[in-house]
């Protein structure tokens, strides 16, 4: 019977055959991942009666959401995870400073072909670019895998989104992203796997397919996937934390819904306020006022993201207004970022550059806008009062633009500075 990626995983976890969209399994995922949020679901593994975690090398932790920490509030959940941690022998944990969860999890060797991730955190889709089943779950969920090492899944059903072609120059897989989900809406993907095939996805960099699993989470995806290809396996040499075998979709495979693209179409695309799928073209909202340009998160803080800005801060100045924050999501990324230049080039210009760690976008701290304030983002969700403030416009963009845009004070596009 010819299955789909995620009937083809979910049946290898569960121990079946196969599986058919809708039914419910239940899995042992190969790792639990949680952030700061990690504190009040042990609360909630106590309140069911657990006490020691089941299998603590299955858990990955991170403190990046208010990190460092911006209130005494949050550094008293910080010291509670720590505790909790060392408690309970959790061996993979990062620290403030580490930076973003997904992207760690990444960089650790820790997200595997064919293996299950399951995460207190919407954008788990992202472990999809190693070719891993990610997908987001309550704290109530989590807390249950802690006690018991199990949950139930429903199967989802499987979207089929092909890209062939080429992009042009200046075109990324952001610009990709939000055309889809322009396209399809906001809920086009509801609790469905969707697989990304084609040539033009061939072509991206690890990096630029990252932003694809993630960015589905925003049209409500319960994980996303990319075949693992040679770059996956070259990029896992040496870093992999365990052994691991790929799984891939059948050739002839039943999906629920399939779209195609060709690459050569897509433009610079830009989500205005207040919905991710509120997307237009560049040039329909070029010359929008910006006030804050953001260079950062899961989707888009990585060190290519970083080099598409610097090449286009160099030897610019950032507007008088406006104001530019850059926040690279990993240590990695920043001693990388740091070797290659672009730090000095982002200092040049004007920028600020903050640790690593999920900052601004989820509001907490390090670029709040003011009430009326608008603010373009590498972010992934732009929503009323995500960065902080209700009273604020927030548009999503690929870095080149919001480089581009910081540099000129007003929404365009590099080209045209």
């Amino acid at each position: 019977m010819a299955q789909t990626f995620a009937e083809k995983i979910l049946a290898k976890k569960a121990g079946l055959d196969h599986t058919v969209p809708g039914q419910i399994v239940e899995i042992t995922p190969d790792v639990a991942l949680s952030h700061d949020n990690t504190a009040p679901i042990y609360g909630i593994f106590q309140r069911m009666g657990g006490e020691r975690v089941y299998a603590p090398k299955m858990h990955a932790i991170f403190i990046d959401h208010a990190a460092p920490a911006p209130t005494t509030k949050h550094a008293e959940n910080h010291r509670i995870i720590r505790e909790i941690v060392a408690d309970q022998g959790i061996e993979y944990f990062f620290d403030v400073g580490r930076g973003i969860c997904h992207q760690v999890l990444v960089e650790e060797g820790l997200a595997l072909p064919g293996e299950v991730v399951l995460g207190s955190d919407s954008h788990t889709p992202h472990a999809g670019v190693m070719g891993a089943f990610g997908a987001g779950i309550g704290r109530s969920e989590m807390a249950s895998i802690w006690a018991v090492g199990s949950l139930w899944l429903r199967v989802p059903e499987s979207m089929k989104i092909t890209v062939n072609g080429e992009f042009h120059p200046g075109v990324t897989a952001k610009d990709l992203a939000l055309k889809v989900i322009g396209d399809l809406g906001a809920d086009g993907a509801l609790y469905m796997s969707v697989e990304w095939h084609g040539e033009a996805i061939e072509t991206l960099d690890l990096s630029q397919r990252a932003t694809l699993p993630n960015m589905m989470a925003e049209m409500g995806a319960k994980n996303s996937y990319i075949p693992p290809d040679e770059k996956v396996i070259a990029f896992l040499d040496g870093r992999a934390k365990r052994t691991f075998e790929a799984v891939y979709p059948d050739p002839d495979a039943n999906y629920d819904q399939s779209y195609s693209y060709d690459a050569g179409t897509i433009e610079p695309m830009i989500a205005c306020p207040h919905t991710v799928d509120n997307v237009k073209p560049l040039s329909a909202v070029a010359g929008t006022n910006v006030d804050q340009a953001f260079l950062g998160t899961c989707t888009n803080g990585r060190l290519d993201d970083l080099a598409a800005a610097a090449e286009v801060l160099k030897g610019n100045k950032i507007a008088t207004g406006t104001r530019m924050v850059v926040i690279p999501a990993s240590s990695q990324v920043y001693l990388d970022a740091l070797k290659a230049g672009h730090i000095e080039t982002f200092l040049e210009a004007g920028a600020i550059i903050e640790s690593p760690g999920c900052g601004p976008c989820m509001g907490n701290h390090m670029g709040v806008p003011a009430v009326g304030e608008v603010s373009i983002s590498t972010a992934n969700r732009n929503f009323r009062g995500r960065m902080g403030t209700k009273e604020s416009d927030v548009y999503l963009a690929s870095p080149a633009v919001v480089a581009a845009s910081a540099v000129a004070g007003e929404i365009v596009h590099p080209k045209d500075l």
